[in-house]
């Protein structure tokens, strides 16, 4: 698996949060699938935001399927692939938060999902990757806007 976020790492615009870098480091993922690192030093402007602690996590982990699975055979008759399995990529990112001073942090998770039809990784690669381009880019370039979103709850 190629998730290997290189430190740091520059995070996209929010409100209220200047030039924001993340400093990983290699962590234990909760599973075998899994490749995390955790947030040890913080830089930018970025008052009051910790970085991971047990009890009070910010790390981000990748997750690869647990079995690959290949493209389908197409029926007979008709040449439709009735039912395509899916590869499914998992990118989580768990942050402690508190909801009310003085009480202990909870856990904040998102989670980013990716349901790629197997054969695709060969068949159309170059499609895939533009799908992807577009998520990220589009998340990077609406940062400020979602984390906004987030905080006011106005679509």
């Amino acid at each position: 698996m190629s998730f290997s976020p290189v430190s740091p790492v520059t995070g996209g615009p929010q409100t209220g949060l200047t030039s924001p870098t993340y400093t990983l480091a290699s962590d234990v993922a909760p599973n075998s699938l899994g490749r995390q690192f955790a947030v040890t030093a913080l830089g930018g402007t970025q008052t009051n935001v910790r970085v991971s602690s047990a009890a009070d996590p910010f790390t981000i982990t990748g997750f690869r399927p647990q079995v690959l699975k290949t493209v389908s055979t197409p029926n007979p008759v008709t040449g439709v692939i009735s039912q395509q399995p899916k590869n499914v990529w998992k990118v989580i990112l768990r942050k402690g938060v508190i909801p009310l001073a003085g009480q202990a942090p909870q856990l904040m998770q998102a989670t980013l999902l990716m349901e790629i039809p197997a054969g695709a990784d060969t068949a159309d690669a170059v499609n895939v990757r533009a799908g992807l381009s577009l998520l990220f880019g589009a998340a990077w370039a609406q940062s400020a806007g979602l984390g906004d979103t987030a905080i006011s709850g106005i679509l």
